[in-house]
C-alpha cells in the first residue's frame, strides 16, 4: 500500500481525510458537489497511515447520510478491472466498512453493492463480514453458492476452503451455510470446519521455540537465530530466560549485555531491565553508544519499561542527551515523573514536534505525560498538535491532554470533537463540550440515539442530558 497523501490541514479534504469533526461541519456548509467529491477521495483512497487501527468507516457513512450521497464512486471502485489485479484487502476495505455502516442504517443500496461484492470481488470474505452482522438469513444463503464457487472441488481447493472457514472474522454465514438444505453445500463447509479445527489442534499441539530445559546459552541461540531470519525474538527470549536463569546465570548475562551477539545482546538488555539488575542503567547507556541499530532500539526499549526510582532519577540526567536515549529518558518521565519534571517532558514535547513533526511516534507517550502531569504552559504545541496530526489516535490523545491543560477546551476543540471519527474522541466531547452551545445539545442528542454509537459515548452523553445530569 503506498503512503498516502494528506491534504492541508485547512482544506475540506484535508480535515476528512484527518477524521477531524470541523470535516464533517464544513462538508455540511460547503457546495453539495465539492464536499461529495473530497468524501469520494477519501473513502476510495484510504488516508489513514495504520488503516488496521484507525477509525473512519462510520464518520463517512454519517456523512454520506448527511449528505444523500450517492454510491457510483464507490460502486465503480470495487468492481473496477484493478479489482482483479490488486487483491490488497486495503484497496476497498475501507468502501467495504463504510457500506456496512449504510447498510446499518437503511441504505439498500449499500447492502445489494456489499451482496454482489462478496459474489464476485476479490476481497469477498470483508463484505461477507460486513453482511454477518447486517443481512438476513436469506440473503446469506443466497451467496453460500457463488462463495463455494470459488474453491475448486479438489484437495487443493478444499484446503484454501478449510482456511478460510477456520480464518472468518464472523461465523455467522459459514454456520448457516452448514446447515444448507442443498447437501452439496453443506457437506463441504462441514467437512472444511472439521478440518479447520484438526489444523487448529496440530498447531497447538506441536509448539516451536524454546522448551523446559534450555540452557541460557540456548536462549540466547534462539534468539540469534530469529535475528538471522528477520524475525525479532529477545522480547519473548528474555521471558523464557526469566524460567530458566538463575543466580549463577548472572555474570553470563551480563557479558551478552555488555558485548554479546546482537541477539544475546538484546536479549539480556531486556532480562536485565525487566529484573531491575544493578547494572543495567550502566549496561542500556553503554549499549546504545557502541550497538548496532537493532540493539540501540532494544536497550532504549528495555529502559523505557523500567519503573524504578533509579531509572527514573537517571531519565532526568539523560533527558537532555540529543540521542534515542534522551527521546526514551523523555518518554519515561512523561509516564513515570513528577511535578518536578514538568519542563524537561514539556522541552521533549517540544524538540519532537520541531525536530519530527506533528506525526512523530514519540509524541503518544508526551502527549499523554503531557496532560497526565497537567502542564497548562504545554496547550499553544497540544493545538499545534491536534490541528495537523494525520493520526486521529494520536488527534485523541491530544484532545484528552487540551482537557487536562487548556481552560478554552470545551468551547473550542471539544466541540468538533462531537463529530470526530474515534469514538474515544467523541466519549472526550460528550463529556467536556459546553452545551450553552446550541449545536453541542442537538449533537449529544442525536449521538444518544443513533444506534451505531457505541456504549461509551452514549454513557458519557446520558451524563450530560440525563435527568441528573450537570451541563457546563
Amino acid at each position: 500500500m503506498f503512503e498516502p497523501v494528506i491534504a492541508p490541514s485547512g482544506t475540506l479534504l484535508g480535515l476528512l481525510q484527518r477524521g477531524r469533526g470541523d470535516g464533517t461541519l464544513h462538508a455540511l456548509t460547503a457546495p453539495r458537489a465539492e464536499a461529495l467529491a473530497a468524501l469520494d477521495q477519501c473513502v476510495l483512497h484510504d488516508p489513514r497511515h495504520e488503516w488496521q487501527v484507525e477509525n473512519r468507516s462510520l464518520y463517512y457513512a454519517r456523512l454520506y447520510l448527511d449528505l444523500n450521497g450517492e454510491l457510483d464512486a464507490i460502486e465503480a471502485h470495487l468492481f473496477d478491472v484493478e479489482d482483479a489485479l490488486d487483491s490488497d484487502e486495503s484497496r476497498t476495505g475501507l468502501a467495504l466498512a463504510v457500506l456496512g455502516h449504510l447498510a446499518s442504517y437503511g441504505r439498500r443500496d449499500a447492502l445489494e453493492l456489499l451482496r454482489r461484492y462478496a459474489a464476485s470481488g476479490s476481497n469477498w470474505a470483508w463484505a461477507l463480514d460486513e453482511l454477518a452482522l447486517r443481512d438476513d438469513d436469506a440473503g446469506l444463503r443466497a451467496l453460500a453458492a457463488p462463495v463455494l464457487a470459488r474453491f475448486p472441488a479438489d484437495p487443493e481447493g478444499d484446503a484454501e476452503l478449510a482456511v478460510a472457514v477456520r480464518d472468518a472474522f464472523e461465523p455467522r454465514p459459514w454456520r448457516l451455510w452448514a446447515d444448507d438444505p442443498r447437501p452439496s453445500i453443506a457437506k463441504r463447509v462441514r467437512a472444511a470446519h472439521e478440518t479447520g479445527c484438526f489444523d487448529r489442534w496440530q498447531r497447538q499441539m506441536s509448539p516451536t521455540g524454546p522448551r523446559p530445559g534450555w540452557s541460557v546459552q540456548a536462549v540466547f541461540d534462539w534468539a540469534q537465530q530469529g535475528l538471522d531470519r528477520g524475525a525479532a525474538l529477545h522480547v519473548p527470549a528474555a521471558r523464557c530466560l526469566s524460567a530458566v536463569a538463575g543466580p549463577e546465570d548472572r555474570p553470563q548475562i551480563v557479558e551478552a549485555a555488555r558485548g554479546g551477539g546482537d541477539g544475546a545482546r538484546c536479549t539480556a538488555l531486556r532480562y536485565l531491565a525487566d529484573t531491575d539488575d544493578p547494572e543495567v542503567l550502566d549496561l542500556v547507556e553503554a549499549a546504545v553508544v557502541t550497538g548496532s541499530p537493532v540493539v540501540v532500539e532494544a536497550a532504549v526499549d528495555a529502559f523505557e519499561r523500567m519503573r524504578s526510582v533509579a531509572a527514573v532519577d537517571r531519565a532526568r540526567g539523560w533527558a537532555r542527551r540529543p540521542d534515542p536515549l534522551g527521546a526514551a529518558a523523555g518518554r519515561l518521565l512523561a509516564c513515570r515523573g513528577g511535578a518536578q519534571d514538568k519542563d524537561l517532558v514539556l522541552a521533549a514535547l517540544r524538540e519532537a514536534v520541531r525536530g519530527e513533526g506533528p506525526d512523530a511516534p514519540t509524541l503518544w507517550t508526551l502527549v499523554d505525560g503531557t496532560g497526565r502531569l497537567g502542564i497548562a504552559c504545554a496547550a499553544p504545541v497540544l493545538r499545534h498538535i491536534y490541528r495537523e496530526t494525520a493520526s486521529s489516535h494520536l488527534r485523541g490523545r491530544t484532545a484528552r491532554a487540551l482537557a487536562a491543560t487548556d481552560p478554552s477546551f470545551p468551547a473550542g476543540f471539544a466541540v468538533e470533537c462531537l463529530w470526530d471519527c474515534e469514538e474515544s474522541t467523541r466519549e472526550i466531547a460528550a463529556r467536556h463540550a459546553e452545551t450553552g452551545d446550541t449545536r453541542v445539545v442537538e449533537r449529544l442528542r442525536r449521538l444518544a440515539a443513533d444506534p451505531a454509537e457505541e456504549d461509551e459515548v452514549q454513557t458519557a452523553v446520558r451524563s450530560r442530558i440525563g435527568p441528573d445530569a450537570t451541563t457546563g
